[in-house]
């Protein structure tokens, strides 16, 4: 009877368990993109409570709701301070410290030495005068390779991104969007290498202008029709690089959202968002608004939203859509995540 209820025990235990991580898992995802963290830290900055109280910049993103990190992944970048780093090994290390603290883990491929965003989409120096087929095995080794490691090391990502900003494509020019029979191949090579290693890990494809319809329509049309494998759309949304403020494009990222998650069969999710760090009550808006926008799409499928480097302080980055004072302290705009 006693080893009976024992057994009875450790099921229930066992259970119990297994049901709260897929409740974490099944939480709405609040979080940031830290890939400055880490350089951050190594300068000397210091990141403060606001009480004055210094403390791990992670555990002041836990204070205030966040639940997820994401991560940027260059392929052989250099030790510029704010343009480099992000190798493989540095983001195994920050991946395993975030997930020590119990926060869900993304990253993020920019198959680049350094950044990849609409306007630049420039392939590593290791891969340049590669041919197609040798690109679709880069992307496809690249990624599995780091992707493994990672959960080799003891942290399985929950999302990988296959490209960053690709509204344009990616490895230019092979993988441009004037060749998509080129590049859905390509964005099949990753979601393969991320899948061979994990079938759980989403994959999402991620464009910019997340208010921007019939910019995403055009891309993931384009998509459908190359047969592009993946999970989740992840969008970015700022206002300020569009020159208008969040309450004039709020109702089109609503719609945008709305529409895609209906219109594909997937789920939507704000991989980046940021404002103006001087504006602070308008950044909050601008994060309560894009929260409550994401949540209400339809069928729980709006999932998360993530703030680009809010601890990436304008003193030490030159980077205006921070959320970080000048005295080091957290700005009250990320109190938005703690709703």
């Amino acid at each position: 009877m006693k080893n009976y209820f024992f057994l009875a025990i450790t099921i229930l235990l066992f259970s119990s368990c297994a049901t709260s991580q897929q409740a974490t898992k099944n939480t709405f995802a609040k979080g940031a993109d830290v890939g400055w963290l880490p350089q951050m830290e190594a300068t000397g900055y210091q990141f403060y409570d606001s009480n004055g109280e210094k403390k791990d910049c992670l555990q002041l993103f836990k204070d205030r709701g966040m639940n997820s990190i994401r991560l940027r992944v260059f392929v052989n970048p250099s030790d510029d301070k704010a343009s480099g780093h992000c190798s493989k090994e540095e983001t195994i290390t920050m991946a395993l410290r975030a997930h020590k603290m119990g926060m869900r883990v993304m990253i993020d491929f920019h198959y680049s030495d350094s950044w990849a965003d609409p306007a630049k989409q420039n392939k590593p120096a290791a891969w340049k005068n590669h041919s197609f087929t040798e690109l679709l095995n880069d992307v496809y080794g690249h990624t599995f390779d780091v992707i493994n490691s990672l959960k080799n090391a003891g942290v399985t990502p929950e999302w990988v991104q296959i490209g960053n900003e690709i509204p344009g494509g990616m490895l230019w020019p092979d993988g441009s969007t004037e060749n998509w029979l080129q590049l859905g191949q390509l964005l099949n090579k990753g979601y393969d290498a991320v899948k061979a290693v994990d079938q759980n890990i989403k994959v999402i494809v991620h464009v910019d202008e997340g208010n921007n319809n019939a910019k995403f329509r055009t891309f993931f049309d384009n998509a459908s029709a190359q047969k592009v494998r993946y999970d989740i759309i992840g969008l970015s949304y700022y206002p300020y690089w569009i020159k208008k403020d969040y309450s004039e494009t709020i109702a089109d990222l609503q719609f945008n959202l709305n529409d895609m998650a209906q219109r594909y069969n997937k789920e939507v999710m704000i991989v980046e968002v940021g404002g103006e760090d001087d504006k602070i009550q308008n950044t909050y808006e601008l994060l309560a608004a894009t929260i409550k926008a994401v949540k209400n799409v339809p069928n729980n499928k709006g999932i998360g939203v993530l703030y680009w480097e809010p601890q990436g302080a304008r003193s030490w980055s030159q980077y205006a859509l921070s959320a970080w004072l000048p005295d080091g302290k957290p700005s009250p705009a990320l109190d938005a995540f703690k709703e």
